[in-house]
């Protein structure tokens, strides 16, 4: 017999089931650079667990030298902020960025001596309402097939057997063995979101927080957390208000048991909200991780069929969803990296004149 995905329905308008578990959706101090990809620089500049590879999506034009270094990660200097269009302007753009921030070793945190992310945003000194979205550099994938970086940042897929669960950081339940789960970005079998957790230090700055979330079906959803109006590290919490722990008052929905997908969640990024009556100019921030608690959507169950190496519905499935998702990473970072080849590697200009010994030009000695 083989373990499958049975379907337990208990849905009430947005759905629910009984079944809570906790789940890290992204911890940032996982997120370092620990990888060399430049042959310019013997620095890391991406992250080794989290490393996608957009070569596949560029033409035959380019060198494969060129091709080796189209790889980008969610190493945290490579997150961006997007301003909305009334907040932007020529030094927003250029001083607004997130970075690696190193907490004390000193500090009583758990997480003392790891990197954090460091948020900057430049907001309108004038009165005017202003958001700013804190998101990866690229969507995060939800069937990317787990596997290991070799010495010249290339994925190694997981061998068929090979145990996945040391790639399963954050020890989340239903782990299903792809690249972003385990505390990297994406939760499987979520059903109902019962609540969520921030770790975020704050800075007393009134600005409001919404997490964003996107679900198997590509909806993406805000969620406001809070007021970042306080000093030190604090865990903002939302709460579901739809959310009915009494099962006889949830409407009972039963559906096939196979072939669903398994549901999942995926973090979209953080939102910050600036209110015109409030201070502008400088935001800073730094956030830790992102939990949830929720219901899951499937129960594992014993079967006396194996159903999916049966028809293998669910893997044709995940693997078109897969392929899709890589031709739309892969054509915006080949464009990005276009766009990066153009820039001026020159911060001053060739001199023209001979200067003398005391600094000036011989003909005017």
């Amino acid at each position: 017999m083989k373990k499958t995905l049975g379907l337990v329905a208990a849905l009430l308008l947005v759905g629910g089931f009984a079944f809570a578990e906790e789940a890290t959706l992204i911890d940032f101090t996982y997120l370092d650079a620990d990888t060399v990809t430049s042959q310019d620089s013997n620095e890391p500049q991406q992250n080794g667990r989290t490393i996608m590879d957009f070569s596949i999506s560029a033409g035959a034009t380019f060198t494969g030298e060129q091709k080796k270094l189209m790889k980008t990660s969610l190493a945290l200097p490579e997150w961006e902020i997007v301003l909305n269009s009334s907040a932007k302007n020529v030094a927003s753009l250029a001083d607004s960025k997130v970075i690696a921030a190193p907490v004390k070793t000193t500090s009583e945190q758990p997480f003392a001596g790891k990197n954090v992310m460091g948020v900057r945003i430049i907001f309108p000194t004038w009165n005017s309402n202003a958001n700013a979205k804190i998101i990866p550099p690229f969507d995060i994938p939800a069937y990317e097939p787990v596997g290991s970086i070799d010495s010249n940042g290339n994925r190694v897929p997981a061998s068929e057997g090979e145990d996945t669960s040391a790639y399963n950081t954050a020890s989340n339940p239903s782990y299903e063995a792809t690249l972003f789960e385990g505390g990297y970005g994406v939760v499987k079998n979520v059903g109902t979101v019962k609540s969520i957790a921030v770790t975020t230090m704050g800075m007393n700055y009134p600005h409001g927080l919404y997490v964003h979330l996107v679900d198997n079906d590509g909806i993406e959803r805000r969620y406001f957390m809070g007021y970042l109006g306080f000093d030190g590290w604090k865990t903002l919490t939302w709460n579901n208000p739809q959310y009915i722990a009494e099962i006889r008052n949830r409407e009972i929905r039963v559906y096939p048991i196979y072939p669903r997908g398994t549901p999942f969640i995926k973090f979209a990024g953080f939102e910050i909200t600036r209110d015109a009556a409030h201070i502008g100019g400088d935001f800073i921030g730094y956030f830790k991780d992102v939990k949830i608690i929720y219901d899951k959507a499937l129960l594992e169950s014993d079967r006396d069929i194996a159903d999916e190496d049966l028809w293998q519905i669910i893997t044709k499935k995940e693997k078109a969803r897969q392929s899709a998702e890589m031709e739309k990473f892969g054509n915006k970072q080949v464009n990005r990296y276009l766009e990066k080849s153009k820039l001026a590697a020159e911060d001053s200009f060739t001199p023209s004149l001979n200067e003398g010994v005391d600094g000036t030009a011989p003909d005017q000695k």
